[in-house]
């Protein structure tokens, strides 16, 4: 990938709940980092998607930084280095988002063009993709804020609407915007379908840095002034860059349609029909996944009989559907979904619920990645919780200690190094060892396999907030 002062800088967008896609899409591993369509997850998808677009530089991820090591671990595996990993300290939609990586890359290169992209969307006809970025390109040049208009195929009331307007003098695929519109209902959907002169709106952007950054100082100078401070007050930490928390909160939370696109009279847009969908819902998913004869879509250990046109997915266990039509049953190892096809939006009531019921599972799976491995709980009762541990080659946890809790490892495969303030010992398969309350302590994988234990913990309280870190290779 170049990244000359020609090039077109993407900016992927990654920091979404993905909360309709509950019970698979949770706060701590939201759609975005999950393979839902492919064996890859969306944000590998929308980066390899970019490799063929002529001179196209490295994408400037901006993503939350409590996935920041899963993020930067998926680029690592398709081989793709980022310009940079720009951590939100907190979430503020999607303009304030975009001004800092405008204002980040601004300062880079004064004449860098962006292609504002979000991390989960599903894009099927890709030279349909690089002939509209190529147009968009060419009237962003012209000093214009360009987003992609899709040629709706369908009275959908779950997307927002823009009207076209006259067409730009010198282009042939890209017109005015004469306005947007807000999510209709069914009638008025029909009546654009019938129309011809409307889009659904992408939320996918190009157009040059200065030029954003103009308009945004016009129309919402708070924000303009605010992320350009969380961008000056940054700071590196690893391959991150960490915008200034104190400046970035004082942006107001707005999308770039509301804060920009729809008080512009710059607007432009490029229709085109891509093979798009957002992946916002399980219907929307059921709708990018190839089907079986009867119209279902399986995934995992499932057994079906007179069941049609539905979406299963089966994650940790055997699941049967007998007899039922138009509906989508996801099954995780701690939660079970069913819902009609058409109530699939509804599933953000369900997280609602979690929140106010002050559960945990809105927010991570059983399985909770950390940059070192993962965990996952096996069981637990009055005084005890069982987990499982993986540890990856090389990988150490942080140096710790607990006031509340003991802890009794036993290694499954692999080989473990536990270190503590008197001692450092290597244990090897079906080899264990104790933690007392109070220990410092500290586990790592020194082999070239993952390491693999069961940890029981023990004591009256057995959160994970019952960590005092004394140092730790990940600066948490």
């Amino acid at each position: 990938m170049s990244s000359t002062s020609s090039s077109l800088y993407p900016v992927i967008l990654s920091g979404g709940a993905g909360s309709r896609l509950w019970p698979m899409s949770r706060e701590a591993l939201p759609k975005q980092l999950l393979p839902l369509v492919s064996d890859r997850t969306m944000l590998q998808e929308t980066v390899l998607r970019l490799s063929n677009i002529p001179k196209i530089a490295p994408p400037l991820l901006v993503c939350n930084n409590e996935h920041r090591f899963l993020a930067a671990e998926q680029l690592m595996q398709i081989g793709v280095k980022p310009l940079a990993l720009m951590l939100e300290p907190l979430a503020r939609n999607t303009a304030p988002a975009i001004a800092a990586a405008a204002k980040f890359l601004y300062d880079t290169d004064p004449d860098a063009m962006m292609l504002v992209l979000p991390a989960d969307h599903l894009i099927e006809n890709l030279a349909a993709f690089s002939e509209a970025i190529e147009h968009a390109r060419q009237t962003a040049a012209q000093g214009l804020l360009v987003t992609f208009g899709l040629v709706p195929d369908s009275p959908e009331t779950g997307y927002g609407y823009i009207r076209k307007g006259k067409a730009i003098s010198g282009l042939d695929s890209a017109f005015q915007v004469e306005r947007f519109e807000e999510k209709p209902n069914h009638e008025t959907a029909c009546r654009y379908l019938d129309d011809g002169g409307y889009f659904w709106n992408s939320g996918m952007f190009v157009f040059k840095a200065s030029v954003f950054l103009e308009e945004l100082k016009q129309f919402e100078p708070e924000i303009a002034l605010a992320s350009a401070n969380a961008v000056k007050l940054s700071h590196s930490d690893f391959d991150f860059t960490r915008l200034d928390k104190q400046a970035f909160a004082q942006c107001p939370s707005k999308s770039i349609d509301y804060a920009v696109m729809e008080r512009t009279a710059n607007a432009a847009v490029v229709p085109v029909s891509m093979g798009w969908n957002d992946i916002g819902s399980w219907s929307s998913l059921w709708d990018a996944h190839e089907k079986d004869e009867l119209g279902n879509v399986s995934r995992g250990d499932v057994f079906t009989d007179q069941t049609q046109n539905c979406f299963l997915r089966a994650e940790s266990r055997v699941l049967a559907v007998i007899g039922v039509e138009n509906l989508i049953v996801v099954e995780t190892s701690d939660a079970v979904l069913v819902v009609h096809k058409d109530y699939t939006q509804d599933v953000k009531k369900v997280v609602d619920h979690l929140k106010a019921q002050n559960r945990t599972e809105h927010l991570q799976h059983s399985r909770v990645y950390r940059p070192w491995g993962w965990y996952e709980s096996i069981d637990s009762g009055n005084r005890f919780l069982v987990k499982r541990i993986m540890v990856n080659p090389g990988a150490k946890l942080s140096l710790q200690m607990h006031h509340h809790r003991a802890e009794h490892w036993v290694v499954v495969t692999g080989t473990a190094m536990i270190s503590s303030a008197t001692e450092s010992k290597l244990l090897s398969e079906n080899q264990s060892t104790y933690i007392p309350v109070g220990e410092v302590h500290r586990l790592e994988n020194p082999g070239k396999i993952p390491l693999h234990l069961i940890e029981v913990q023990s004591g009256t309280y057995l959160n994970e907030d019952d960590i005092v870190r004394l140092d730790d290779n990940y600066n948490r």
